[in-house]
């Protein structure tokens, strides 16, 4: 292997030694050197990440795809371990590696009390290694290595907390919704190996299009192959990215420690799904059935999920329900072809949302783990880091002009208008409308936290949630957090104010993804969309004469009035709109359904397997059944078998006789 070799191997192999030292050996290492060790080798793979941009860019160099390690040959195909390094892998490495380095160090301030220290340094680590191996992938069993091994992390350290019935619950619920769409992932997998004869990514976009009209060899039935695959696919990203209706575990996988919620659950994980449908690019614009689906589906997570945030009371849960509305923006655009775009709103979301966590984090350690926004307010003055950077997150979330989240929100309100594909039109009506909602949900939050009257340190408190939420004593007051985890924060809100300015040009209409995303002809919403292209600058004093602009002022001033001016109107508006509010704070009652139908169901299967096929069919027919047939047997033998002779003698001969009539009747 050459340098730049053996630099791509060093990027997930560096967590995965961190991961193995801090897991096999932390005990003995101890909490100091552990965090040390592990740190180091995050950043070990952010700054190879960083060369390998570099050489790319700036140096000359080339993509690289090609394999690794040879796993096992099966006929024709051979699964393998190799590496595609181009301008969207390389991308991806460089913001997992960054928001995981700024967790990790996080961790030292927020896990330093927890006995479970050295283990979560080595399941972080291990993640970062689990979603680098995923976007390094050039192959569909890599990917899928990736794709597992993410999710068994994420089971991990949702239920870190392994004495925390919520925690288990959430971390169950997370495992058996992901294997739903992790069944309908293998299933596609399985067709792209049976059109293509290969599961190499460049083997399979080459011949995509040979393939685009092929039909299902099913006898009377009309399935477009192509369409098969993409919507399976697409189905392992619903789980993956919290897709709408596959969306119920992540709002629970908040009972995990705050730092994965930022490194799991906001900046890498969740985004796997989007980063996947975008690097499949090839296949999906060969099907305009699967971009529909992918669009329709989107939009309804985007606004629908954005409608929950509102009545949250949990502060992670409302960031949250805000990364289910985002993530479903990044599908709409994916849906309009816009795969760009939807990138470019991953990156910029992984800050500004990582930092809304980590700060949501911050507020949990000083209200001393009260996590209701209700028993808040007022922390302004206590805490004027996580204060200033909540700001700059929350502003940057609802797409303030200038900072990074306006650039890739207000590009994909733009790609989803020029779409004409069926369900577009309710797709703009969704994003256009989510600009107001997150607006409102944020600053609610937002005013609820740092503004307004002081409510913590009261014996009237809304009530906990379990163990890690006692809040603070009477009297007692908050306090700025400790420096490793304000810099964090720091570190990110620079990148939320900056990079999406300093980036757009270059990702959207400077041909920086090149080869590594394809669009067809007939998809050209990028194309028109660079006509009108004024610079980053002209773009962002354009959108003040724009709808989104305005309504996600509307939603600033809404909240700033309902929750610092008139208090007393949101009681009222409850009250007059009691159903809709049940319905919002029973989350549409997605979880009472799937608790009653499949939790339910399955429980009702099983004792129906176990009263009828174990207790009756098993015990009852076939063992203690076959037991009483040979005793019934025995008790038939057993009055033959008399003991004299004359009874043998006559049975002798009536066999002797019936043998005879047989050989005789035969001849």
């Amino acid at each position: 292997m050459n340098n730049m070799q053996n630099l791509y191997l060093l990027v997930p192999l560096a967590p995965l030694l961190g991961a193995v030292v801090a897991g096999l050996f932390g005990k003995s290492l101890g909490r100091t050197w552990t965090h040390r060790i592990t740190i180091l080798l995050v950043a070990v793979s952010f700054f190879a990440s960083l060369a390998i941009f570099k050489n790319m860019f700036f140096d000359g160099g080339h993509t690289f795809n090609g394999r690794v390690y040879q796993w096992i040959t099966s006929g024709d195909t051979s699964f393998e371990i190799g590496f595609l390094i181009d301008p969207l892998s390389v991308m991806m490495m460089l913001v997992v590696t960054f928001v995981s380095l700024m967790v990790h160090i996080y961790t030292i301030g927020y896990m330093a009390e927890d006995a479970g220290y050295q283990r979560f340094f080595s399941y972080i680590s291990l993640f970062t290694f689990s979603m680098l191996m995923l976007v390094m992938a050039n192959n569909f069993v890599q990917l899928f290595f990736g794709w597992e091994a993410v999710g068994l992390v994420s089971y991990l350290l949702i239920g870190f907390w392994y004495t925390k019935p919520t925690a288990i619950y959430a971390n169950l619920k997370a495992f058996l919704v992901n294997r739903v769409g992790d069944f309908g992932f293998l299933l596609g997998i399985g067709l792209v190996l049976m059109v293509f004869g290969s599961l190499d990514y460049q083997a399979v976009f080459a011949s995509a299009a040979s393939h685009a009209n092929d039909m299902a060899p099913i006898p009377g039935v009309y399935w477009n192959m192509m369409s098969a695959i993409c919507i399976l696919l697409f189905i392992g990203a619903m789980g993956k990215s919290a897709q709408f209706p596959l969306h119920v575990w992540l709002p629970d996988s908040m009972e995990g420690p705050t730092p994965i919620s930022a490194l799991i659950h906001a900046a890498t994980m969740v985004t796997a799904g989007i980063f996947m449908v975008a690097r499949m690019s090839p296949l999906f614009e060969l099907s305009e059935t699967a971009l529909s689906v992918v669009m329709i589906i989107g939009a309804i997570t985007a606004l629908f999920m954005g409608f929950l945030g509102i009545v949250q009371n949990d502060i992670k849960r409302v960031v949250a329900y805000s990364t289910l509305s985002q993530l479903g923006y990044m599908t709409v655009a994916l849906g309009a072809s816009a795969y760009s775009v939807a990138i470019f709103h991953l990156m910029t979301h992984a800050f500004f949302k990582a930092l809304l966590f980590l700060a949501a984090g911050s507020v949990i350690i000083a209200m001393h783990h009260d996590q209701d926004i209700r028993n808040m307010g007022g922390l302004r003055k206590y805490m004027k880091i996580t204060w200033l950077t909540s700001l700059v997150g929350s502003l940057a979330l609802i797409g303030t002009p200038f900072l990074s989240g306006f650039y890739s929100k207000d590009s994909i309100i733009e790609a989803v208008g020029m779409s004409h594909l069926p369900g577009s039109s309710f797709a703009y009506f969704a994003v256009v409308a989510g600009v107001f909602i997150t607006a409102f949900y944020s600053f609610r939050m937002y005013f609820l936290v740092f503004h307004g009257e002081e409510r913590f340190g009261k014996a009237d408190h809304h009530g906990g949630h379990g163990e890690h939420h006692h809040g603070l004593a009477p009297g007692q007051k908050p306090h700025e957090t400790a420096w490793v985890v304000v810099l964090p924060l720091v570190m990110l809100a620079i990148p939320s104010l900056l990079i999406g300015f300093f980036t757009i040009k270059p990702m959207l209409y400077g041909g920086y993804f090149g080869d590594s995303i394809f669009i067809s002809e007939a998809h050209h919403a990028l194309a028109e969309m660079k006509e009108e292209f004024h610079g980053a600058f002209g773009m962002a004093l354009h959108s003040l004469t724009t709808l989104p602009f305005w309504l996600a002022l509307a939603g600033v001033v809404s909240a700033w009035y309902l929750y610092l001016v008139r208090r007393d109107i949101p009681a009222k508006i409850q009250q007059k709109f009691q159903a809709i509010y049940t319905l919002l704070d029973n989350k549409y009652y997605f979880d009472r359904f799937n608790d009653w139908f499949f939790a339910g169901g399955a429980r009702g299967a099983s004792r129906f397997l176990w009263k009828f096929g174990d207790v009756k069919l098993i015990d009852g027919v076939m063992v203690n059944g076959s037991a009483r047939l040979v005793g019934r047997f025995s008790g038939v033998l057993k009055q033959i078998q008399s003991g004299y002779i004359y009874h043998y003698a006559f049975a002798m001969l009536i066999g002797v006789f019936v043998l005879l009539t047989i050989r005789f009747w035969l001849d």
